[in-house]
C-alpha cells in the first residue's frame, strides 16, 4: 500500500510514495469518483480517495514539482480560473480549496466546455462559465470578490487578459497565477526574452513572488505567482 504524507509547504497537497520509493503528487478528492479524465489514477485509504496529479497534464502540478513554494490556495479560497479547458487542473484546485471554497471556471470554447460540464457537475464548488476572458464585464455579475486569479490562456495578449481580470475581481492583497506560453506570445523571439518582457510589464502592476520554468513538463512555459 502506498504511503501518504502532506506536502512540505503546499496546503492540501500530498506525496504518495510507492513500494519502489517513487513519489507522486496527489490531492484528496472532494467527491467520490472525482476523476477528471479516464486515464487518471486514484486509490483509497480508508474513507478517503486520493487522486494522482500528473505534471504533464497540469501546469500547476508541474510548477510544484519544479519547486514553487507559494501556491496561494487554501480551504475557503475563492478562485477565478481563466482558460479552464476541460477542467483537469481546475478539479485539483477544487480539491485543494475544499467545500467552503469556490472556483469560477471561464472557458471560451464550447467544445472544451462540454468536457468541463461533467467534471463541474460532480463538484459543488465549481461553476463553468462560457465566456471570453478578454471581456470580464460579461461575467462580472456572476463572479464576486476573488482571492486568486489563475490564468492558463495561450494567447498573444495573455498578460493583458490577466491584468484586466485582476483589476476587475481581485481583492486587496490577493494573488494571481499565470502560465506564460512563450510561443503563443511571440514565435520570433527566444522564450527567455519573451518571459523577461512579460515580467517587466507585469511588475508595473503586481509583485512577482515566484517564477519557474516548466521544462521538461511543458516546453517554453513559465509559471509566475503574483501578489497585488
Amino acid at each position: 500500500m502506498p504511503k501518504i504524507a502532506a506536502h512540505e509547504s503546499i496546503r492540501n497537497v500530498f506525496w504518495v510514495e510507492f513500494e519502489d520509493k517513487t513519489k507522486k503528487l496527489a490531492t484528496k478528492s472532494l467527491v467520490p469518483e472525482g476523476r477528471a479524465y479516464k486515464e487518471e489514477r486514484s486509490f483509497k485509504e480508508g474513507p478517503d480517495e486520493y487522486r494522482l496529479w500528473d505534471p504533464y497534464r497540469s501546469k500547476l502540478a508541474a510548477a510544484i514539482l519544479k519547486g514553487v513554494k507559494t501556491v496561494p490556495l487554501q480551504n475557503g479560497s475563492k478562485v477565478l480560473y481563466l482558460g479552464a479547458a476541460s477542467g483537469t487542473t481546475a478539479s485539483f484546485v477544487s480539491d485543494i480549496i475544499g467545500p467552503t471554497g469556490f472556483i469560477y471556471c471561464v472557458e471560451i470554447s464550447s467544445r472544451q466546455l462540454r468536457d468541463l460540464l461533467p467534471v463541474a457537475d460532480k463538484r459543488p464548488n465549481m461553476a463553468p462559465i462560457l465566456a471570453d476572458a478578454r471581456q470580464p464585464h460579461n461575467y462580472c455579475s456572476l463572479v464576486g470578490d476573488i482571492d486568486v486569479v489563475y490564468q492558463d490562456v495561450a494567447q498573444p495578449d495573455q498578460t493583458e487578459i490577466l491584468l484586466s481580470n485582476t483589476k476587475t475581481f481581485l481583492g486587496e492583497d490577493g494573488y494571481a497565477i499565470i502560465a506564460l506560453k512563450a510561443r503563443s506570445i511571440d514565435v520570433t523571439k527566444e522564450p527567455r526574452e519573451v518571459f523577461r518582457n512579460e515580467m517587466e510589464r507585469i511588475e508595473k502592476e503586481m509583485e512577482i513572488v515566484e517564477a519557474k520554468l516548466l521544462d521538461p513538463y511543458e516546453k517554453d512555459h513559465a509559471f509566475l505567482v503574483l501578489k497585488k
